[in-house]
């Protein structure tokens, strides 16, 4: 746990040295500001983008603020090649090697504004930079809206999880929450009740499962408990019991959630750029919004929130862009 907290509250020595080169190459070999891609967001999908693009000798600048939304999580899973790793290693692995493309430039700041010119875009930064680029890619991920409930945040991504795909295998066969209402909760209890037989439904209220759903939970031996949940104990980050209203309390070693979610950058929006119905910005197969120009990949676009599928949407986004802007030099 306390590597999880590390990550919570600062980078390692040998992160934080190579933000400094990364800076100081922006600063140093960038006499104009002007690039042909700039992507707001450096993590798993940006950086990603960013190796296609600087793959083909393109200018790139990656703009990103250090606050990825799983910085909290001591393991990343499901991902080949890299299971088990932890996600801050990951990332500065994968910013180590998109760097060593002369074309690609990293800068840790964070994007406040993105406005349209006759000639693209001009991006205003947090530190009062004012940069250039014919073409934006939005690798800016969601934001966790926290449940109401007293050590929830400090569990998120250690005890209290999001996804059975990436995190299930290694709390199998333990005793497991879902704080869930309705067909999430539904949906949730089947899929976990896979890798364990002790589950129990908290619906924080009354319970929003139809009667058949019910049913069919109940036959599995899937308790619903719908006390209102106050507080979850726990010692840095690790579950011990929920506490109700009621004083009461309930013994658990995991729980899943899938609280609502935002999007973390709301620039896009600011564009014009559409968003879903979920709240995701929209995209096409070539991952273009609505705005011409204007790409997004990763968490931003798709429910799904895994690093393999952040790592593949960037990858495509960048061939796509480059695609693009051949198109568009063999026109002039």
């Amino acid at each position: 746990m306390i590597k999880s907290k590390r990550m919570e509250t600062g980078r390692s020595i040998e992160t934080e040295k190579i933000s400094l080169t990364s800076f100081l190459n922006f600063n140093e070999m960038t006499d104009n500001r002007n690039f042909d891609v700039i992507i707001v967001g450096g993590s798993y999908a940006g950086l990603s983008a960013a190796m296609a693009l600087g793959r083909a000798l393109r200018s790139v600048l990656i703009i990103d603020s250090g606050l990825p939304c799983n910085r909290q999580t001591p393991h990343s899973h499901n991902f080949i090649t890299q299971d088990g790793e932890k996600p801050n290693v990951i990332a500065e692995r994968a910013k180590q090697e998109v760097l060593q493309y002369d074309t690609v430039k990293f800068l840790s700041d964070s994007a406040v504004s993105v406005t349209k010119t006759e000639k693209g875009f001009d991006v205003s930064t947090q530190s009062g930079k004012l940069l250039s680029a014919k073409k934006v890619i939005f690798a800016t991920g969601l934001k966790d809206k926290m449940l109401n409930i007293k050590g929830f945040a400090e569990c998120w991504g250690i005890t209290v999880l999001h996804c059975p795909y990436c995190h299930g295998y290694e709390v199998k066969d333990q005793k497991t929450g879902i704080f869930a209402n309705g067909y999430g909760a539904f949906h949730l209890a089947r899929l976990i009740h896979r890798g364990t037989k002790d589950v129990t439904i908290f619906t924080n209220g009354k319970s929003e499962l139809t009667q058949e759903q019910t049913d069919e939970i109940k036959r599995h031996n899937i308790s619903i408990v719908e006390k209102e949940i106050t507080s979850l104990k726990h010692k840095e980050g690790v579950v011990e019991e929920i506490i109700f209203s009621d004083n009461s309390t309930f013994a658990l070693e995991v729980i899943y959630s899938r609280p609502p979610f935002e999007q973390h950058c709301k620039i896009p929006e600011l564009l014009g750029c559409e968003l879903t119905e979920q709240g995701l910005i929209k995209v096409d197969s070539f991952q273009k919004t609505t705005v011409d120009n204007i790409y997004a990949c990763g968490d931003n676009t798709n429910p799904l929130r895994s690093v393999s599928y952040a790592v593949s949407t960037g990858n495509n986004t960048g061939v796509f862009i480059n695609n693009a802007m051949v198109e568009e030099d063999f026109l002039k």
